[in-house]
C-alpha cells in the first residue's frame, strides 16, 4: 500500500507544506476522464493548466503529498517565462525570481569569457530567471486549484496500466487502497525514473557520461551579482569544473566535479562537503565565509531520449521523454516547450477538430527538438567534463589559448537554451509565401513577445487559439466567410488586426481586434512592407504560415495543414 511522506521537508528557506491525500469515494463507479497526467512537477502541472485552458477535464495523479524536495532546477529561460505567463504565474515567478542575462568563465583566476544573453527594451522578461523549483511547483499547483476543469490528487501512484484503442485504464495506489482510473489519454510527466516507462518497457536512446557533479544549495551571504559562474581547473579541483549560481532568499547553487571513482556516499560525507564548498568560496573571494547546508545530491550529465514520444494512447513530456545535460539549463526548459507543443494537439484532438497528422506532429517535432538539443549540449558536456584523454587535451588548449587570444573565447560558450523552431514540422504550409520575405519570423519559429506601442505585450493578446495576425486594413469578406467556417467546426481562431492608422485603438470590432502600429514596430518585426500581408500562428505561437497577400484558399490550405488534416474543400 502506497505510503507517502506524511511529514514536512526540511528546508533554510522554503516552508514546506503537506496536502491531505486525495482518496475516491465509496463505492463510486469506476471513474473516466478525457485526460490523466502522471507525475506533479513542473512539466506536469504546466501541462495539466495548459490543457485546462482549451476546456479540457484533467486529472493530475501526484504520487507524493508535497512539492519536490530542494532546487533542483532552477534557471528558467525567457521562452518558458512566455509559457508560464500564458499559464498565469509569470507574475509570481518575476516578483520572487532573480533575472539575469550574463555569465563569466574563469581560467587559472582569470575571466576568459563573458556570455551577454541577446536582450532588448521591447522585451518583457530576460533571457533568465532564478527561481528554485519547489516555488514554481506551489504557484503552478495554486493555479491549478482554481481552474474549473483540472484536478491534482496528491499521494495517488499509478502501479499498472492497459490500454486500448478506445482509451487507458491506470490502477493507482493511496493510502487507504487501490483504485481503477480510465482516462481517453494518460501523458507520463513522472520524471527520469518514469514509472510509466517502466510499465510499457521503453529504452532511451543516446549517451550516460561518466562525469558526475555534486548539486549543493547552502546559504551564504555573498554580495555578487545574479549572474552564472564557471571555474575551469581550479586548484582544488583539477581538470575539473565548478559552477555557481545566485539564488532566491541568500541560497547559492554550487556544482562541482568529481574525481573518477569517488562514490555518491564519498562525496556527500560531511567533511568532503565541507571542504569542498570551502574551496569553492574562495574562489569568489569568500574563504572562511559562514554557510549553511540546505539540500545536496550527486547527478550524471545525460544526453538521451525516446525515439518516439507517442505510444498507443500515452503521450511522454519532460524528463520522462528526454534526459538532457544541465549545463545550458536544458531540463526544466526543453520540457515546458514539450508540455505547451502537446496540449494545443491534444485538446484539439479530443474536440474533434484534429486530422490525422495533428498528434504524430507533436512526436516528429519535439524527438527532433530533443536530438537537436542533444547535439548542442554533448558539445557543452565534453567541454565541461571531457569523456577522453583527447577531448582534455582539446579542452586545456583551449583554455589556455583563452588567457592570451580573443578569437578563442567564443568557444566557452554554453548553448543556453532556447525556444526550438519547428521548420520541419508537416504543419507549416507548403503554399505560403514564407520564401519571400525578407525578414520576420519564418516557418516553424515562435512569435516574439514584443512591446506594444498602446501598453502591453503581443502575447497579452495571444490565447489559446490559431492567431491570424493581419496588416493594414480587414480581410475581404471571403477570409472572414472562411475564418466563420473553421470556428463553426470547433477550431479555436482568432483575427488580430495590426493598423498603422488611427483606427479604434485596441478595440474589438466586427471582424478582429485592433493593434494599433503607427510607430511600425510590429511591421518591422514581422517583416511586413506591404498592407494586406498576413500570418497565422500556431495555438502554441509558432509561425506555420505567412502570406504577402491572403485569399480565402490560402487560408484554407495553410489552416487544414496545420490542423493535419490533408487539404479539402471548405463546406458550410
Amino acid at each position: 500500500m502506497h505510503q507517502p511522506e506524511a511529514q514536512p521537508r526540511a528546508s533554510l528557506y522554503f516552508a514546506y507544506r503537506v496536502h491531505p491525500v486525495w482518496l475516491p469515494p465509496a463505492h463510486a463507479p469506476e471513474e473516466k476522464v478525457q485526460v490523466v497526467v502522471v507525475g506533479g512537477g513542473p512539466i506536469g502541472l504546466a501541462l495539466a493548466l495548459d490543457l485546462a485552458r482549451y476546456g479540457v477535464r484533467c486529472v493530475l495523479l501526484e504520487a507524493e503529498r508535497q512539492v519536490s524536495e530542494g532546487s533542483r532546477a532552477i534557471v528558467f529561460t525567457r521562452r518558458s517565462m512566455e509559457i508560464l505567463h500564458q499559464l498565469g504565474v509569470a507574475d509570481r515567478v518575476v516578483a520572487k525570481g532573480l533575472p539575469w542575462r550574463y555569465g563569466n568563465s574563469y581560467y587559472r583566476g582569470r575571466r576568459v569569457f563573458r556570455m551577454a544573453a541577446p536582450h532588448d527594451a521591447d522585451q518583457r522578461f530576460l533571457p533568465m530567471t532564478n527561481l528554485q523549483q519547489p516555488y514554481l511547483e506551489r504557484y503552478l499547483a495554486d493555479a491549478l486549484a482554481q481552474s474549473p476543469n483540472a484536478e491534482l490528487r496528491w499521494g495517488n501512484r499509478v502501479s499498472a496500466i492497459a490500454q486500448d484503442q478506445d482509451g487507458v485504464r491506470l490502477t493507482v495506489e493511496t493510502p487507504a487502497g487501490d483504485y481503477a482510473l480510465g482516462a481517453q489519454w494518460v501523458v507520463a510527466a513522472d520524471g527520469a525514473h518514469s514509472t510509466l516507462r517502466q510499465l510499457l518497457g521503453l529504452k532511451m536512446e543516446g549517451t550516460a557520461y561518466e562525469g558526475r557533479f555534486v548539486i549543493a544549495d547552502i546559504r551564504v551571504d555573498l554580495d555578487l551579482p545574479t549572474e552564472r559562474l564557471a571555474f575551469f581547473d581550479p586548484p582544488w579541483n583539477p581538470g575539473n569544473t565548478v559552477l555557481m549560481h545566485r539564488e532566491p532568499d541568500g541560497i547559492w547553487r554550487v556544482d562541482y566535479q568529481l574525481p573518477p571513482g569517488e562514490t555518491a556516499e564519498e562525496a556527500l560525507a560531511p567533511a568532503a562537503l565541507r571542504s569542498r564548498i570551502d574551496a569553492a568560496l574562495a574562489l569568489v573571494g569568500a574563504a572562511g565565509r559562514p554557510w549553511e547546508l540546505d539540500w545536496c545530491s550527486v547527478y550524471s550529465a545525460r544526453a538521451m531520449t525516446l525515439p518516439d514520444y507517442l505510444h498507443g494512447r500515452v503521450a511522454f513530456v519532460g524528463d520522462a521523454a528526454h534526459l538532457l545535460p544541465i549545463f545550458g539549463v536544458r531540463g526544466a526548459n526543453t520540457g515546458f516547450q514539450d508540455a505547451h507543443d502537446l496540449a494545443w494537439k491534444l485538446a484539439l484532438k479530443l474536440r474533434g477538430c484534429a486530422g490525422p497528422g495533428l498528434l504524430s506532429s507533436y512526436s516528429h517535432e519535439r524527438v527532433a527538438a530533443a536530438r537537436e538539443i542533444i547535439d548542442e549540449a554533448g558539445k557543452s558536456t565534453r567541454f565541461m567534463t571531457p569523456p577522453s584523454p583527447g577531448y582534455r587535451l582539446l579542452r586545456d588548449a583551449v583554455l589556455s589559448l583563452a588567457l592570451s587570444e580573443e578569437f578563442v573565447r567564443p568557444l566557452l560558450h554554453w548553448r543556453t537554451s532556447r525556444a526550438h523552431d519547428y521548420a520541419s514540422s508537416a504543419l507549416n504550409c507548403a503554399g505560403d509565401d514564407d520564401a519571400l520575405f525578407d525578414a520576420g519570423p519564418p516557418h516553424g519559429a515562435p512569435c516574439a513577445d514584443l512591446r506594444l506601442e498602446q501598453g502591453g505585450f503581443l502575447l497579452d493578446h495571444l490565447g489559446p487559439a490559431f492567431q491570424l495576425l493581419h496588416f493594414g486594413a480587414g480581410p475581404a469578406p471571403e477570409v472572414l466567410a472562411c475564418i466563420a467556417t473553421f470556428r463553426r467546426r470547433g477550431v479555436p481562431l482568432r483575427l488580430l488586426r495590426v493598423a498603422m492608422v488611427e483606427e479604434a485603438p485596441g478595440g474589438a470590432v466586427e471582424d478582429g481586434q485592433i493593434l494599433p502600429d503607427s510607430e511600425g514596430r510590429l511591421h518591422r518585426h514581422f517583416g511586413v512592407t506591404l498592407a494586406g500581408a498576413a500570418y497565422l500562428l500556431r495555438p502554441d505561437q509558432h509561425v506555420c504560415a505567412r502570406w504577402l497577400t491572403l485569399s480565402a484558399d490560402r487560408l484554407q490550405l495553410a489552416l487544414d495543414r496545420a490542423l493535419g488534416h490533408e487539404p479539402r474543400s471548405l463546406e458550410p
